[in-house]
């Protein structure tokens, strides 16, 4: 706003006054007919909408999708329909376990939000820096997030805490090697590939299905900070990867992804898990590139900077729900888990209508009959407020849009794997793919918080490297000096 344009109310209303309340008398006490007083005071201290429980502080841009490579034959979905065409997009990325005031530099996974505004509506794919995650039954999900927030009772981030559940949860090894790694530590947000990280599907104009993991290769290369390095920012700048990425937009200097899908059958992956003995829809598990080859689709660029970060950052609201005709989901049990949690979040942290929001909004047409609630913006007006009942039925078929039925295997119930399944190998694999040097610094990293663990979390935590390889487990004891 220009110094020269007058100050209204959020009503408009001119306010005849900015400087000095409504009081009775030069020392009297205020009136309550003071409305803008009021008003103002009540907008300030709602000024801060309840930050995100995990992905709190975050940068985001738009930008756009641009087609390369057909893939008609494994989706029907409109956005990829013609090499060259374009969507426009919103990303957000972030810390995950931090707070709003945290360090960017923090030793963490990076989130990697996308969304898409098709025609068909918005395509949302919430995703991580790291093609894995700490476990894989979304009923751990809070425990875990309340292992890496604080401790309720000193008030401090605890090792103790995070070690003590990783070490009675040996499927989250695999991650916990990526998370110390150099790639513990992004050198910003350009520098770093993003993941889908679970397993999705695509569905053809014949109703046939694919699954599929979506992959973001870093145009601008990988890049990563050692852990002193990011201590360092972490005081002198703690919003560095902010500053790098609006700084990089504001000049032109626009950073771009690779898109690249990872794709298989249904009859492939039985096929690969009786040879390997991993359940493909295991989010701690990876698919192995030389089992499931990258295959190009197109470039993802971020191009402009938002206008406001609270209306748009702040209250970017995704959901893994979002998915167009021609995409789907899949038995990933952390998947469907996210399926309710996210938009059930955003009802909570951002509003009933939270959907309606600039952001969030669709760019095609949008009709239903949800009516009322917090910030109502748009409300149906005189429109019917029901849906119509088809007399004859509506003949559904699958799971709509010309998905076919999800099989189902097995009967309903609670199934624990652990004893059963491999949480090592691929973790080993990992270990075992580093350079000498990033290899010293993984164990160098993980010695830092192992060191303030009570002995017996130190010893469970010791054996889980040592099934993964016994070299793993050697340089970190290394790097904690015990013989």
């Amino acid at each position: 706003m220009s110094q020269d344009q007058q100050i209204t109310t959020a009503s408009g209303i001119p306010v005849a006054d900015n400087q000095n309340s409504i009081s009775a008398g030069p020392r009297g006490p205020l009136l309550l007919q003071d409305f803008h007083l009021i008003e103002k005071l009540q907008h300030f201290n709602r000024e801060r909408i309840p930050e995100r429980v995990v992905h709190a502080k975050g940068s985001g841009a738009y930008g756009t999708f641009t087609v390369t490579h057909d893939i008609g034959h494994l989706t029907k979905a409109k956005l990829f329909s013609d090499i060259g065409k374009q969507t426009a997009t919103f990303a957000r990325f972030s810390t995950v376990g931090g707070e709003r005031g945290s360090a960017d530099t923090e030793r963490d996974p990076r989130g990697f939000a996308l969304r898409f505004y098709t025609e068909e509506g918005n395509w949302d794919l919430v995703g991580n820096n790291t093609p894995m995650f700490f476990i894989k039954d979304p009923i751990k999900f809070p425990d875990f997030i309340h292992t890496q927030k604080r401790c309720p009772r000193s008030n401090l981030k605890s090792p103790t805490m995070m070690f003590d559940f990783w070490s009675k949860a040996p499927e989250s090894l695999h991650q916990v090697t990526m998370l110390f790694s150099d790639r513990g530590t992004p050198d910003g947000y350009r520098h770093m590939d993003g993941f889908g990280s679970h397993t999705y599907s695509l569905i053809n104009a014949a109703g046939e299905r694919v699954y599929v993991k979506w992959h973001f290769k870093t145009r601008q290369g990988i890049k990563n900070l050692s852990a002193a390095d990011a201590a360092r920012i972490a005081g002198e700048d703690p919003d560095y990867a902010q500053r790098d990425l609006f700084g990089a937009i504001e000049r032109g200097d626009f950073p771009q992804w690779e898109v690249r899908l990872q794709v298989a059958t249904e009859q492939q992956l039985d096929d690969w898990e009786a040879r390997t003995g991993w359940n493909p829809f295991d989010l701690t598990k990876v698919w192995p590139h030389r089992d499931f080859p990258l295959q190009p689709v197109g470039i993802f660029e971020l191009n402009r900077n938002p206008d406001n970060y609270h209306a748009e950052v702040e209250q970017v609201a995704f959901s893994p729900a979002n998915a167009v005709p021609g995409m789907g989901y899949s038995p990933d049990k952390m998947l469907q888990g996210r399926l309710f949690a996210y938009h059930d979040a955003q009802l909570y942290r951002v509003g009933t209508n939270h959907q309606h929001l600039p952001v969030n909004a669709p760019r095609c047409p949008m009709h239903n009959q949800q009516r009322d609630g917090t910030m109502a913006v748009h409300n149906g007006g005189a429109a019917q407020n029901y849906a119509t009942v088809n007399a004859v039925g509506s003949a559904p078929r699958g799971m709509g849009h010309g998905e076919p039925e999800l099989g189902l295997r097995g009967g309903a119930g609670r199934f624990d794997g652990r004893g059963m399944e491999d949480d090592y190998t691929q973790a080993g694999n990992l270990f075992r793919l580093l350079t000498p040097q990033e290899k010293l610094n993984l164990c160098a990293n993980l010695a830092g918080p192992l060191s303030q663990v009570d002995d017996e979390i130190l010893q469970r935590q010791l054996a889980h490297f040592d099934k993964a390889d016994t070299a793993y487990g050697a340089g970190v004891r290394d790097a904690l000096n015990i013989k």
